[in-house]
């Protein structure tokens, strides 16, 4: 490509220093890059919840993106500190004290929260108490989240209930901590709470899979369990590969030692050795399934063997 001039609009004017430019090169990071001309243009502010919004990305990904600036100097331990805060656990209260007053304002303006309201009462089956009503338009109104996203919310909620609660209803307050969880991956339309859904159910079954490989049938993962689970499963690993880990594991120190099982499987990641096949492969192993034709040569020349075996068959057609 020739060397090409370029003309910006304009616009108001920021400066970058070269030293700056320079950090964000070796960097090799666009997230970061990108994050670092936002907070420019807030002055220096940075708000995780309007930073997802106004760059269409999660908070985790503003938190990567801010631990790289971190990491090469260009962003405060302070401003790293309050985007993790963030993404702790959500608190139990609301954010701010709502009033009866505001929610028959916002009642009486149309808006779809009377729809959010009768959809969750539909959901839990009875009239919604004045605490859970305030915590309900907390998520409409503090979160952000449309009503057609918090639909979805709300049939997540029942099918996760249902799943780990023994069919019973779930609760405000436990649609109000998925509420957080959301809000915090940016969920803030139905295609994007769509895809995360799908996401989900996919990892949900790869999980059980890897479940199933290690022989865990009589109960669910525990919370520790779930996190190593969850970070294999994020790394790329089939399952079969999991279980050559899994029984690595148990041969090497006789019982289920879930911190030798990570070191391996982070061994392999790091050689790009996701999967069964690949696995085998690096251990000189054939796969299962692999009906590869042996080779009748040996170091580049036939076998003597084998061309004296199909001397004597053509010898015996031409004699024929």
């Amino acid at each position: 490509m020739s060397d090409m001039k370029i003309t910006l609009p304009d616009t108001a004017t920021i400066t970058i220093t070269g030293q700056v430019i320079d950090r964000l090169i070796r960097a090799g990071d666009g997230d970061a890059a990108l994050l670092y001309l936002y907070i420019l243009k807030m002055n220096g502010e940075l708000s995780s919840s309007q930073a997802a919004i106004a760059l269409d990305k999660s908070k985790g990904w503003i938190a990567s993106a801010l631990a790289t600036l971190s990491r090469i100097g260009l962003a405060s331990v302070d401003e790293q500190a309050a985007v993790s805060g963030e993404e702790q656990k959500p608190p139990l209260k609301q954010p701010r004290n709502y009033s009866v007053e505001e929610i028959k304002t916002e009642l009486a303006s149309g808006s779809d929260f009377s729809h959010v309201i009768e959809e969750t009462q539909r959901v839990i089956g009875r009239i919604l108490s004045p605490d859970e009503l305030l915590r309900l338009f907390g998520i409409y109104d503090y979160l952000r989240l449309p009503a057609d996203v918090i639909m979805l919310l709300m049939t997540h909620c029942i099918s996760e209930s249902r799943r780990t609660g023994g069919g019973r209803a779930p609760s405000v307050r436990y649609i109000e901590k998925a509420a957080y969880t959301w809000e915090r991956e940016g969920l803030f339309t139905a295609e994007k709470a769509e895809e995360y859904l799908k996401k989900l159910d996919e990892r949900r079954n790869v999980r059980s899979r890897i479940k199933d490989e290690m022989r865990i049938r009589d109960r669910e993962f525990s919370a520790t369990e779930a996190r190593y689970v969850d970070s294999w499963i994020q790394m790329g690993f089939e399952p079969e590969a999991v279980a050559i880990a899994y029984d690595k594991t148990v041969v090497k120190t006789g019982r289920m030692a879930w911190p030798y099982m990570d070191s391996i499987l982070k061994n392999w990641y790091k050689k790009d050795l996701l999967t069964e096949a690949k696995v085998l492969e690096s251990e000189g192993k054939t796969p299962p399934g692999d009906l590869r034709i042996k080779s009748t040569e040996k170091h580049g020349k036939p076998n003597q063997e084998e061309l004296d075996r199909m001397a004597k068959i053509l010898k015996k057609i031409t004699d024929e």
